[in-house]
């Protein structure tokens, strides 16, 4: 999983944790079935999608978009707090972790609600504008490889609704944003990015140090 608390003392983050409504059991077990994982980091964190789930129920999301669905964490968290004709739109490209994930959605009772797409996701987010989904949905989360982040992005803000939501996660790469000594591609383009979407006049963004960071933008 994410680093939970990677910018906060891990003594304060379980005093958070501890007066939270606590996890279901459901996302209990995939957290721990992804810990086990050898890319265990692809998870989003627990505080991450417990704070997106508290953000889905606020604004009453309906219709939610998910660019990397790795075991379903997250999808299963949305899911579960999306009333019975809400929508979720996960894209991924390993039929190896979505299996995982179709086993806890359907464990969940929540899998009617989900559409996998396994192929690349800027295919399916390109198809998805053709077939008329622009404006959209309510909600949607980028935490897929970051290379594409910022194609990630502009396709979103084509299919998210005005006053939707735009989420990024990772945006410290676990801890590797804040370290000039390890300069890497993904590095370079998430810094870059980081920097760049402040001034982006089509959203309202805020950076908070949930996770391993995350962006939220409303489509203004």
């Amino acid at each position: 999983m994410s680093a939970d608390g990677l910018l906060l003392h891990p003594a304060a983050f379980q005093y958070f944790a501890g007066i939270t409504t606590p996890e279901p059991e459901i996302l209990q077990e995939i957290r721990q079935y992804s810990t086990q994982h050898r890319m265990a980091d692809m998870a989003a964190a627990q505080s991450t999608t417990a704070f997106l789930v508290w953000l889905a129920q606020l604004t009453c999301v309906r219709h939610y978009l998910e660019i990397g669905v790795f075991t379903g964490y997250s999808s299963t968290a949305i899911a579960m707090t999306l009333p019975e004709n809400g929508q979720v739109v996960a894209c991924d490209i390993s039929v190896t972790h979505t299996n995982a994930a179709y086993h806890f959605w359907h464990k969940a009772g929540v899998e009617k609600k989900i559409a996998l797409y396994l192929q690349p996701a800027l295919i399916t987010l390109e198809q998805l504008i053709e077939q008329g989904y622009e404006n959209f949905f309510d909600l949607a989360l980028i935490d897929a490889d970051k290379l594409p982040t910022e194609h990630y992005v502009e396709a979103c803000f084509c299919l998210v609704r005005q006053g939707g939501m735009i989420a990024i996660d990772n945006i410290t790469l676990c801890g590797k944003i804040l370290s000039e000594n390890k300069d890497t591609p993904s590095r370079t383009v998430m810094n870059a990015l980081n920097h760049k979407i402040v001034n982006d006049t089509r959203f309202h963004a805020i950076s908070l140090p949930i996770g391993d960071g995350l962006t939220l933008l409303i489509k203004k």
